[in-house]
């Protein structure tokens, strides 16, 4: 297994299939690693510098593919993802590109199916097997990996996915961004008198009237 490569990236781009493919240069070769367009962005300014790049490697029948992930942690989080049945490593770096490491962790742990859906390809079934799976490991392996994660907006565990989904699609309809719409929710989500109420019509209000700044 290859841990990890050390050495100068020679070139970023997009092959093919519109992957995203780095090749970094280790003792005069060149090694062919797929990365997230998050991490691409991060090497934009790295060509023909030293770099180190943590890696996973597939092995299939006709071909080797190496993965690679700008720490140790994010590289062990993509292996905890294609452990969960029916998680490719296509959608698990769709899932770390689309979230971050913490944001990723942090929805898994809280059971937060909205965060994780905005994922393309990720509904909510898979969503929600995903973090019935990972759940409880993250939430030790986090502290041991380091990861800071912000599990304060504890917004779902106090609605159900369901009511923050046509809470969501309301406010869309209603012209708000999907930044104004999170900023919303998390903020009545601390108002005790919304979340104990089920009505979805309660949580609309609460959150256009935060929205104009009632």
């Amino acid at each position: 297994m290859i841990g990890y490569l050390k050495g100068k990236i020679i070139q970023v781009s997009k092959n093919l299939s519109n992957r995203i493919i780095a090749v970094i240069e280790v003792n005069n070769i060149g090694y062919e690693v797929q990365i997230t367009p998050r991490f691409s962005r991060q090497l934009k300014t790295a060509t023909e510098t030293d770099i180190k790049i943590f890696t996973h490697l597939q092995i299939q029948e006709d071909r080797q593919v190496l993965y690679g992930f700008p720490s140790a942690a994010e590289r062990d989080l993509f292996r905890q993802l294609v452990s969960v049945s029916g998680i490719g490593m296509q959608l698990a770096i769709a899932l770390i590109d689309t979230l971050g490491i913490s944001d990723l962790v942090g929805a898994i742990i809280t059971s937060n199916i909205p965060a994780l859906t905005k994922t393309p390809g990720v509904g909510k079934k898979t969503a929600e097997r995903i973090s019935l799976e990972l759940k409880n490991k993250l939430s030790k392996w986090k502290e041991i990996a380091d990861i800071s994660v912000d599990i304060s907006d504890t917004k779902t565990s106090l609605a159900s996915p369901e009511l923050l989904e046509d809470l969501e699609m309301t406010l869309l309809a209603l012209g708000y961004t999907e930044e104004e719409i999170e900023d919303a929710i998390a903020a009545i989500s601390q108002d005790q008198q919304i979340v104990k109420n089920p009505n979805v019509e309660e949580w609309i209000r609460g959150a256009i009237a935060w929205l104009s700044g009632e």
